[in-house]
């Protein structure tokens, strides 16, 4: 299918996919920017978005006045449609704030099965800030990350090592001043029989980590290390590590300095979760589009995209957004309709 954005109300775009488009089931990823309870009025003046209060002979670009109950059932129930759209395999990240994310859980684990629920991922959002209130200073926001069941699409996301995780992590040097660390060749757990590396045994209670053939190549490729009282360990350098584990507080994705458009997120966050949870004949879906952010990210990926907003100043943000992606990630003109 070719690329799709709804001028519409979201839950009447929504049932389109369902109903008209025939899309249930195919949708490998959901990422949601909805509103955030805040009671407040985001507009656009001069091309720079406002994202606290309005500015004087500013348009318009949403408002944000459902709270509380009405805010979580607003979000319930496009949830339900989103999880009928998600493929079996698909996931949905809605990104939310402290205020209000607490109870959108609660609610999402009754839509998707608590057994689904695969991460609060807590995102830094800004540089500390100085101003004066009861309570602690707020720097993040959170991400609810789910999947429709127990297999979803998983890229292992890896981040590169600093400087000083690699002085950390690898302390040792070689001769050739590449660093490297060590770790055992054996792990917990006896097998029946072992056969002996270079005469030893594993330790009591404990099993080579990979067959003796394995282990001697190693040795004979001088990625072993023995110790002064004979205990072999295998080498582990850092030039050859993709990078260390991603955890779920992610500080490199800020906000813009100077969105165009209100709440705009980064867009390295986006393609962060679309190369971890998609694939590249994966369709990506974004029902809050705003400025595009989502859509031009899965074009970068080369996903397909779907994006719905009902706001005419969101739109125009997108269109102009994806139209500054590179002319070969657009070479299918976008389908535009009005619902």
């Amino acid at each position: 299918m070719n690329n799709l954005l709804l001028h519409a109300e979201n839950l009447k775009g929504l049932s389109y996919l369902l109903n008209e488009r025939g899309l249930r089931g195919k949708i490998d990823l959901v990422y949601i920017d909805p509103p955030f309870a805040t009671n407040g009025t985001f507009t656009v003046s001069e091309g720079r978005a406002s994202t606290i209060s309005a500015v004087k002979g500013g348009t318009v670009a949403y408002t944000d006045v459902l709270k509380g109950k009405a805010f979580v059932e607003f979000l319930r129930e496009r949830l339900i449609l989103l999880r009928e759209l998600l493929s079996e395999r698909g996931s949905l990240y809605l990104h939310t704030d402290y205020k209000i994310g607490h109870y959108l859980k609660v609610m999402m684990d009754e839509v998707f099965g608590i057994e689904n629920f695969r991460n609060d991922i807590t995102r830094i959002k800004c540089n500390p800030k100085n101003f004066k209130r009861i309570g602690f200073g707020n720097v993040k926001d959170m991400i609810l990350f789910y999947s429709k069941g127990s297999n979803p699409i998983w890229h292992e996301p890896y981040e590169a090592y600093s400087g000083e995780d690699i002085e950390r992590l690898f302390p040792k040097q070689d001769a050739d001043g590449r660093r490297y660390t060590t770790v055992p060749i054996h792990a917990p757990g006896e097998t029946n029989a072992p056969k002996p590396f270079r005469g030893l045994f594993p330790p009591k209670g404990r099993h080579w980590r990979t067959d003796v053939d394995a282990l001697e190549a190693w040795d004979t490729q001088g990625l072993i290390e023995w110790s002064a009282t004979g205990n072999p360990r295998k080498k582990i350098y850092a030039d050859e590590k993709v990078g260390k584990r991603m955890q779920d507080i992610w500080e490199a994705y800020k906000d813009p300095m100077y969105p165009v458009y209100p709440t705009e997120k980064n867009a390295q966050l986006l393609d962060r979760i679309i190369e971890t949870s998609s694939n590249p004949s994966s369709i990506v879906l974004d029902c809050f589009c705003g400025s595009g952010t989502t859509l031009a990210a899965a074009a970068r990926a080369g996903r397909t995209w779907i994006g719905i907003d009902q706001s005419d100043i969101a739109l125009k943000a997108a269109i102009k957004k994806l139209h500054l992606c590179e002319e070969s990630l657009l070479s299918e003109t976008p389908e535009q309709i009005a619902l």
